[in-house]
């Protein structure tokens, strides 16, 4: 009796500390995950459906895949996104107007150090992968930033870019337009969090009152495992209070981010 209990007080006790290791870790691995400029390889699959588009209320999905790559031992971090669109016919109560790659998006921030606080900078580049029907065939250059902060199971920060056309073709109209993202997660435990993270862009070149889009909203996610593949799982919701005239009332976001060592770890 005295072995037996010796080995199932063992055991009990070898179960609790792997629980709290894996809970550790998916806590730690939640936090990096929603630091855009951590040393941590992912690929994120983000789904954005746009709803009530024009007087038909039409909808549109992007579906952005997002590989986050950091070079440099974590000195160097690239961001590209590849978005895939589905546009509806917004001039129709149905029908589509076209899918497929739309323009490509690269960033490469670089990251003197890291902390409870950190920042980047960096030169972004817009690649008019999208054609005539999904792009602007314009190649668009410009300038990205981003800070944060980690306090606790707190993060805060933001990030921002603006880009302006240097070259393509000529009879399409010149880019000149910006994006500005605040990301807010408070982390709950054994993986889970809540967090807002709009996107709000900016066209320069539109007329005035047409300009912008603004959204709030919220939501939340958590950190699984697929065997030992951490994947962060989560989803938002968003409404747009500013907007131009035939843009989009509301938006889901969904998202499903593999997360994976960065090049060179162990």
């Amino acid at each position: 009796m005295t072995v037996f209990r010796t080995v199932g007080m063992a055991t009990l006790a070898l179960a609790i500390s792997t629980g709290v290791e894996a809970q550790q870790s998916a806590d730690e691995l939640a936090q990096k995950a929603a630091n855009p400029i951590a040393d941590l390889m992912s690929i994120p699959f983000q789904n954005n459906v746009d709803f009530g588009l024009g007087p038909y209320d039409r909808t549109r999905n992007v579906l952005n895949i997002q590989p986050v790559i950091p070079l440099a031992e974590g000195k160097l971090i690239t961001r590209t996104i590849i978005p895939f669109v589905w546009l509806p016919d917004v001039t129709a109560e149905s029908g589509s107007f076209s899918s497929g790659l739309s323009d490509i998006v690269f960033t490469a921030f670089y990251v003197p150090q890291s902390g409870s606080f950190m920042w980047g900078v960096g030169p972004v580049l817009e690649i008019p992968t999208g054609g005539e029907n999904r792009g602007t065939q314009k190649w668009s250059l410009g300038g990205s930033a981003v800070a944060l902060s980690v306090q606790g199971p707190w993060t805060l920060g933001v990030l921002a870019n603006n880009v302006w056309s240097v070259a393509g073709d000529a009879d399409r109209d010149a880019v000149n337009k910006g994006l500005l993202q605040y990301f807010i997660v408070r982390q709950l435990g054994n993986g889970w969090y809540v967090n807002s993270a709009p996107v709000i862009t900016v066209n320069w070149k539109a007329a005035e009152g047409q300009k912008w889009v603004v959204p709030f909203g919220v939501g939340g996610g958590k950190l699984v495992f697929l065997g030992k593949l951490p994947v962060n799982v989560q989803s938002q919701v968003f409404y747009n209070v500013v907007k131009p005239d035939i843009g989009p009332d509301w938006q889901l976001r969904l998202q499903v981010q593999v997360l994976l060592p960065a090049p060179g770890s162990r």
